[in-house]
């Protein structure tokens, strides 16, 4: 499925758009699509506890396994899991080293599963072998080795009950059944659930002490709305004696607190006045905290005290880029540390404490390698009423010739939304702009009010600001880049999923002569019925919705929802628009994309609908992926005059279906013929 990329092979290149594009020598080659949006050639890569094995994910037989190979000898390397269609996307050791276990959902529902390999036998299994229920992990312990914790809703859809997990029986045996109506628990290094969280109706949320199973009746703790995405307990040291939490109570940003649990003393460890604490580094012997990261513009890893500090600086010393570390063995000799830039796909690399030597492991895209990539430029835009929106700019590579972040003269633009809200875009190597850069042009990522990580008073002035304030931040760093000379007004496209396609679809309708042309993945055209219809398990955030979006439970907050949703302003449209959805999304339904295509078909508006039948919140299979991008970038070619790879036959490989508009995309039409 990998394919090389032709450096300079112009004649594989086909443009389409305007006839000067038609006519003008690209500036670089094109970058295949396949090699941003297939399957790395391996990922995650870990460590295991003990040391002795090293695991990745990569493909087998096209799609994303779990490989293991002896520590000593990546060589040797072997699937050990044999999934067919849907990717693993994320798993975990075991605390004895003994056995690797993934979640894996079915066609995008998100009933994740729980499933276990064997290491030396090579024998899998479904640990939680239920239908229609969601299982999340609740607690592993390096203390606790033949058993973790896991939350299963087979009782009840709305709440996850606590139940110990035997890794070699497979045996579930209820901790705590949740009649509380909890929304989240904390448990101990000895999996002992210690606390549980419950949502206020406010929006806020209740900290309470469980003891022998049962929580108090009054709780320890109070979260207002106002903190409620920006504090949480974050674990406890091994020894159970000291409670981190993430905390923006009684300040803006964020803080990361270690409180006494026996007196409840409570010391700040570290705070930024720019952004909340956003990651930590622990010792896994004792779960004491040893570093912790700040992401404002790029994301900065702080070491408290000597632990890890020369650790740290060594790994900068020797691996300039963006640091993550992804795995430490029990006895914190050895690292995996995954090390990436804006232009520079992640590598993983297996480092040694004791000897102080980094070693290669792998490239997760080594095919990106001598490709013709941009560099992301980290900027701060001011909105109209005076917020800071920390924001990236990606330029086509070679337009910028004397580096002042600005092109040489301007270019098309899309407006990419993250999506969320609740949420952030961040500095590193983004597949997406790299795709849209190379086609030519800027593309721009904008952390509009609402936008998570930035401190509270941020993230609460976006409060049912949907479709207004909230949409003013992006049109107001549309503004920016026009008068940067980025771009011209005439070219800008807005694109992006789930918030992001909501942002567009109220784009397009709310501010019709602002975008050229949008592009919506699983965006909500209609706020009312999205909120009638988010899953069960999810109950327990119904509240802060409300508070943060608009309540339906009222007349006023009805009216006010419909105010802000698109589909009652799509007879607006009429610049082209493009639809991307998984037929199987719990989260934002399939009727939130038909509801608007069939408002702009009754008007006569043209629409272009790509639906994906195994499919949820995304795109999770890369023929998929490969397939929506496709479409996209020829049906952006048309409106802003950008290159494109043709389609070819990329829908065939896909389990695309286009319900409506094929013929207002470019070569969509062909492609279906295939």
């Amino acid at each position: 499925m990998r394919t090389a990329i032709l450096l300079g092979t112009a004649a594989a290149i086909v443009l389409t758009g305007t006839a000067l594009a038609q006519t003008a020598a690209p500036a670089v080659p094109l970058i295949p699509r396949e090699a941003l949006f297939g399957n790395p050639s391996k990922t995650a890569g870990r460590i295991s506890p003990d040391g002795k094995w090293l695991s990745w994910i990569a493909p087998r037989d096209g799609v994303l396994n779990i490989w293991v190979a002896p520590a000593g000898n990546p060589g040797a390397a072997k699937a050990i899991t044999a999934e067919k269609v849907r990717p693993i996307r994320s798993y975990f050791w075991s605390p004895d080293s003994s056995m690797l276990l993934y979640t894996n959902d079915k066609g995008g529902d998100e009933n994740f599963l729980l499933y276990g390999v064997d290491v030396a036998s090579g024998a899998e299994r479904s640990l939680t072998p239920f239908e229609k229920v969601r299982v999340q992990v609740q607690g592993v312990s390096p203390l606790v080795t033949d058993r973790i914790l896991v939350g299963v809703n087979n009782r009840d859809p709305k709440w996850h009950d606590v139940h110990s997990l035997d890794l070699k029986s497979g045996k579930l045996t209820p901790v705590m059944i949740n009649t509380g109506e909890y929304g989240g628990f904390l448990t101990d290094n000895k999996l002992v659930v210690r606390g549980a969280l419950k949502a206020r109706k406010d929006g806020g949320q209740d900290f309470y002490r469980v003891v022998d199973g049962k929580a108090d009746a009054a709780p320890l703790e109070q979260i207002p709305l106002d903190d409620s995405l920006s504090t949480s307990p974050a674990g406890y040291t091994l020894d159970g004696k000291t409670l981190y939490w993430v905390d923006s109570r009684g300040r803006d940003t964020a803080a990361l607190i270690a409180q006494d649990v026996a007196t409840g003393a409570k010391k700040v460890l570290a705070q930024n006045a720019k952004a909340d604490i956003g990651g930590a580094l622990t010792n896994p012997r004792t779960g004491v905290v040893e570093a912790y990261a700040v992401n404002y513009l790029k994301n900065e890893w702080t070491p408290i005290g000597s632990a890890v500090a020369a650790d740290l600086k060594f790994l900068k010393s020797q691996l300039p880029g963006e640091l993550a570390v992804t795995s430490r063995t029990l006895a914190d000799d050895k690292w995996t540390v995954a090390v990436s830039s804006s232009s520079q796909p992640s590598a993983t690399y297996l480092y040694d404490r004791k000897a102080r030597t980094v070693t290669k492991l792998f490239d997760s895209r080594p095919e990106l390698a001598g490709a013709p990539l941009a560099a992301m430029l980290p900027v701060e835009i001011k909105s109209r009423d005076g917020l800071t929106l920390p924001s990236y700019l990606t330029l086509p590579a070679g337009s910028d010739a004397d580096g002042d972040g600005k092109p040489n003269r301007p270019v098309p633009l899309v407006l990419v939304v993250h999506g969320g809200p609740w949420s952030r875009d961040a500095y590193g190597f983004n597949g997406s702009h790299q795709w849209l850069a190379n086609r030519g042009y800027a593309v721009l990522s904008v952390n509009f009010r609402a936008s998570t990580g930035f401190g509270k008073q941020f993230l609460a002035s976006g409060n049912q600001q949907w479709g207004l304030k909230m949409h003013d931040d992006l049109l107001d760093a549309v503004d920016w880049a026009v008068e940067r000379g980025v771009t011209t007004p005439d070219k800008v496209a807005i694109m992006g999923g789930s918030y992001g396609g909501y942002a567009t679809l109220a784009g397009m309708a709310f501010t019709p002569d602002k975008f050229a042309c949008g592009v919506s993945i699983v965006g909500p055209s209609n706020l009312q019925t999205l909120l009638k219809t988010i899953p069960a398990y999810w109950e327990s955030i119904r509240a802060q919705f409300h508070q943060r979006m608009g309540d339906p439970t009222t007349a006023e907050g009805r009216k006010f929802l419909d105010s802000v949703s698109p589909l009652y302003k799509a007879g607006n449209i009429k610049k082209p628009l493009l639809i991307g959805q998984g037929a199987n999304d719990p989260r934002v339904n399939r009727a939130e994309s038909e509801q608007i295509v069939e408002a702009m078909r009754a008007k006569n508006i043209p629409v272009t609908y790509v639906v994906f039948p195994d499919e949820g919140h995304g795109f999770a299979r890369p023929v998929n992926s490969i397939a929506f991008n496709a479409v996209a970038e020829n049906f952006l070619s048309q409106c802003l005059g950008g290159q494109a790879e043709p389609i070819g036959d990329t829908l065939a490989k896909s389990t695309a279906q286009v319900p409506h508009g094929a013929e207002f995309a470019p070569g969509l039409q062909a492609a279906l013929r295939k």
